[in-house]
């Protein structure tokens, strides 16, 4: 199977489905936010079927455990039906959960979450890191006070007897669950800044503000509200929307690109070409490793 990864704007999507119109493929998306329905301007959504895009409805929360199984399914359809799997994604930890088995925590107990999000507002963050250091040292260690997200995800982990850090110490160990060839779409900064703006200024344009407000009114759960753009595009005017998503996906990117540079293995292309360009060098590394001839169109 083929597994391609890369910073948001590094034309992934577009790469996969120019697999799929050369050989019998099915696309599997491991993006975390494209999971929900009704934002598909905001999660920039494709146009091409895909499995595990608008799964969700905006109320669900979202866990690696759950999407790890929809995703193992999908691949294992894929493959029974004769069709080349090829997971397209940004989100790193749900890129991996999909080509492999991840031991994840247990459950936390119903309203941790809620618990240790009100002891982080009420008590400040403070307070919230001096119980997570109290609990899980090294966790805290690897967080920094200030990031509420991170540290009441910690605390939670710790009162179901996990933890936050050894699960990302071991994210990239292991192996594959099938032999898998791992691509990164690597992109030059400025370009991929370039892509970035456009694609903001084009998401506006489509109505992400119409978009965004529509979710939030219906109510959106606490991993949705994660999505991009989407409080940026409810509160903001549009030129002061425009310019904080910019920056919020810039930075992202920024974290995608290290990201990438973790994956044991990785085969970089550069994708500063048009996206044909990019599907045929993928498949001939692909073939190079196992002969695609089962799975060619035709």
């Amino acid at each position: 199977m083929l597994a391609i990864f890369g910073p948001t704007a590094s034309g992934k999507s577009a790469v996969a489905e120019e697999i799929a119109a050369l050989v019998p493929a099915e696309i599997v998306s491991a993006d975390s936010m494209q999971l929900y329905r009704g934002l598909p301007i905001l999660t920039n959504q494709p146009a091409r079927q895909t499995q595990l895009v608008a799964v969700w409805d905006l109320a669900h929360e979202a866990s690696v455990a759950e999407y790890a199984r929809l995703a193992h399914a999908a691949i294992d359809r894929a493959l029974a039906a004769g069709r080349l799997p090829v997971v397209v994604g940004g989100t790193g930890l749900y890129f991996r959960a999909a080509l492999a088995e991840l031991a994840v925590p247990p459950a936390p107990r119903p309203g941790a979450r809620e618990h240790w999000e009100r002891v982080y507002d009420s008590l400040g963050p403070e307070a919230a890191y001096a119980a997570l250091a109290a609990r899980d040292p090294e966790a805290a260690a690897a967080v920094h006070p200030n990031d509420r997200r991170r540290i009441v995800r910690a605390l939670e982990l710790a009162d179901a007897g996990s933890s936050l850090r050894p699960d990302r110490d071991r994210l990239w160990g292991g192996e594959t669950r099938h032999s898998t060839l791992v691509v990164g779409i690597d992109v030059l900064r400025d370009e991929l800044v370039r892509r970035i703006e456009a694609r903001t200024k084009e998401m506006l344009r489509r109505g992400a503000a119409a978009e965004a407000r529509a979710a939030i009114e219906a109510g959106v759960s606490t991993t949705a509200s994660q999505v991009i753009g989407l409080r940026e595009c409810a509160e903001l005017g549009e030129a002061e929307a425009a310019a904080a998503i910019a920056l919020r996906t810039r930075q992202y990117a920024t974290y995608q690109r290290k990201w990438m540079r973790r994956i044991p293995g990785l085969a970089s292309v550069s994708g500063d070409r048009p996206p044909r360009e990019i599907a045929l060098e993928i498949l001939d590394l692909a073939g190079r490793r196992q002969p695609l001839s089962a799975c060619r169109a035709g």
